[in-house]
């Protein structure tokens, strides 16, 4: 039976198939986006207010926080992009919308 390793842009060894961590946490991606159309503007103000509280819940440093409400042809659009200041804070906080 073959391995192949080229099916994952990360290095990884034939014998695990284990992940440097460091390949995987860099610091390069802090940005967590969230994007939903809703039937009504306060479900979607409910859902922004809900997510800030989370990304405050695994924020050591301020997490930058645009959100944005817009009509949309069947609701209302919320997208929202939330930054922090190190990649583990923004994988603990899309993990914990799971």
């Amino acid at each position: 039976m073959t391995h192949s390793l080229n099916k994952c842009s990360a290095q990884e060894t034939a014998a695990c198939c284990c992940v440097d961590v460091g390949t995987i946490i860099d610091n390069e991606d802090c940005t967590a986006s969230y994007s939903k159309v809703f039937d009504q503007r306060d479900q979607a103000q409910s859902m922004l207010a809900a997510l800030t509280e989370k990304a405050r819940s695994v924020e050591s440093d301020p997490c930058q926080i645009d959100g944005r409400i817009k009509p949309v042809d069947n609701g209302v659009e919320l997208t929202a992009d939330f930054t922090f200041c190190c990649q583990a804070e923004t994988l603990i906080f899309q993990l914990g919308l799971r």
